[in-house]
């Protein structure tokens, strides 16, 4: 655990946020080596923060045996230079068991999920945030897609609750995330909360929820192409457009149409993506399945496409392995064809 809360460290960050996906070995079970390279890696190359065992880390499919040692280990890999944030969800009592096992292995937060099935009403929610959030010390963000749903009454009562910083959107509705943003703002004028785009592949996204004020964003392709990633983020935040907009057409775009090709491809092909990188993370567990032999070529291709764009824009003579974005706090990250990164940049 680090010690400055979670919400101050959040508040401007100099990266993007990076959901680790989590490692399996050739028999399916955890390989947490694997995992610690993966989480490593990221921090070097300049996330901001690390939540592990989300929806790309799988959950789901956990055990809570499993994920206490996902924890730990992922704890352990970040040394505290940047905070960690774990997943939690189902019902009440088993998101509070997992939020226990968290706060036990040093993480920094919770990313609370949906729970689990049911459709409840809007007091049920309340009821259910604001236990969870009672049941630790760690700092939580509410995670609004599926199932839950808020209206903007509902996000000023829990953003109202001691312990809940922050709502991530992954229901996409701007027209209701505009207003909740402007009621927390209008009715909590003092309080400090944190609005996440959590959309898959939220920098397809990215502007439009800029023209809002939300620029925090969970980024799943840092997980296999952090060059891209980072100079994508750069750019968003210091208002470069001409790189956004490069980097969403010879890049991001189409990669939401490969994404959309397979039910699970949110998840599966990111992981595709972290092994064509050179880290063999194992497959994904079922119900998920492995995406298409030809559409991980595809992936490989547009990774290439990718670093081609970067390479393009920073003048880079070559272009066939290695993409080049001046990293967040200025020293320059590299990204490779076996996706290793070396440099400096933010939580470092």
């Amino acid at each position: 655990m680090t010690s400055a809360p979670l919400a101050a460290r959040l508040t401007r960050v100099a990266g993007p946020l990076f959901f680790p996906v989590t490692a399996y070995g050739p028999d399916g079970a955890l390989d947490l080596d694997a995992f610690r390279a993966h989480v490593g890696a990221g921090v070097d190359a300049g996330a901001a923060a690390v939540f592990a065992c989300c929806g790309t880390g799988e959950f789901h499919a956990l055990t809570p045996e499993e994920f206490r040692a996902c924890l730990a280990a992922a704890v352990e890999a970040t040394g505290g230079r940047v905070p960690v944030v774990a997943a939690t969800g189902y019902g009440t009592a088993l998101a509070i068991q997992y939020a226990r096992i968290a706060e036990e292995e040093g993480a920094d937060g919770l990313l609370a999920m949906p729970p689990y099935l049911v459709v409840a009403d809007q007091e049920g929610l309340v009821r259910h945030y604001t236990a969870l959030a009672a049941a630790t010390s760690l700092e939580t963000i509410v995670y609004q897609r599926d199932n839950a749903v808020f209206t903007p009454a509902t996000v000023v009562e829990l953003a109202a609750v001691d312990g809940i910083i922050g709502l991530k959107d992954g229901y996409g509705d701007l027209d209701l995330t505009q207003r909740i943003v402007s009621a927390v703002r209008s009715e909590l004028p003092d309080r400090e909360f944190l609005f996440f785009n959590g959309l898959p592949t939220a920098e397809l996204t990215g502007l439009a929820y800029r023209g809002i004020g939300i620029t925090l964003y969970s980024s799943a392709v840092f997980a296999f192409a952090p060059d891209i990633a980072l100079a994508f983020h750069r750019a968003l935040v210091t208002g470069d457009d001409t790189t956004v907009d490069r980097l969403l057409d010879g890049f991001y775009a189409p990669l939401v149409e490969l994404r959309n090709l397979g039910r699970g491809y949110a998840v599966s092909l990111v992981k595709a993506g972290v092994r064509l990188g050179g880290l063999d993370v194992g497959e994904v567990r079922p119900p998920l399945s492995e995406p298409a032999p030809d559409h991980v070529k595809a992936l490989a291709v547009l990774i290439d496409r990718g670093r081609s764009v970067l390479a393009d824009i920073e003048g880079l003579a070559d272009t066939e392995g290695a993409g080049t974005a001046d990293g967040p706090a200025g020293g320059p990250v590299r990204g490779s064809v076996d996706g290793s990164v070396d440099g400096s940049g933010a939580g470092r």
